[in-house]
């Protein structure tokens, strides 16, 4: 039985229209004043291409990476859609608010600004935490061991530029960012709230 096509294109779609976007935003960025070396840029780079590789490559020549985890059923599809789309738009949004400061390598941007509000007040790094949860939808999306294994790569690669930078914005605003990473949490929101 043939599949709808939306089933092999809606995924690849969303992604697409993601990096186009991206690509047309990248070109109102301001000028860099810090830039992070290259050889630590790869230990978060490597890991995230791997991932992207694991969750779209055709065949990973580790057979029990594609053995599905539970069987295909249409209302998981939509479900992992709808996660993957509302990643996506949480991205988008992010870097609406964050608008020229933004850079796709740990920068110090010419009259970088710290931004709090909008996603910003709900978690630092909502453009990873939109990625996260992009990753995951499209992982249940596939539904096997690969995506797993993708969406903790991509976790690690994350939480290592997550790292890099939180180090990079203390050194910049100080008092003001450490006050900032008490309020808000790092990546999952409500998550200071949920351990109190």
């Amino acid at each position: 039985m043939q599949m709808p096509l939306v089933y092999r294109f809606l995924f690849p779609g969303m992604w697409l229209s993601w990096v186009i976007y991206w690509l047309w935003a990248a070109r109102r960025a301001k000028p860099s004043e810090r830039r992070e070396a290259t050889g630590s840029r790869l230990l978060h780079v490597i890991p995230l291409s791997l991932a992207v590789w694991l969750l779209w490559g055709r065949g990973v020549p580790v057979p029990f990476l594609n053995d599905r985890l539970f069987p295909w059923a249409p209302w998981e599809f939509w479900i992992a859609a709808f996660i993957t789309a509302l990643g996506l738009l949480f991205t988008v949004c992010a870097r609406v608010y964050l608008g020229p400061n933004w850079s796709g390598v740990v920068t110090i941007k010419q009259g970088h600004e710290l931004i709090d509000d909008g996603p910003y007040a709900l978690v630092r790094h909502p453009i990873y935490t939109g990625l996260l949860a992009a990753f995951i939808g499209s992982a249940v999306a596939v539904g096997e061991w690969r995506g797993v294994l993708a969406v903790l790569m991509a976790g690690a690669a994350f939480w290592r530029k997550v790292r890099v930078e939180e180090r990079w914005m203390t050194e910049r605003f100080g008092e003001r960012y450490l006050a900032y990473r008490k309020r808000v949490p790092a990546l999952v929101p409500l998550w200071k709230w949920m351990r109190t």
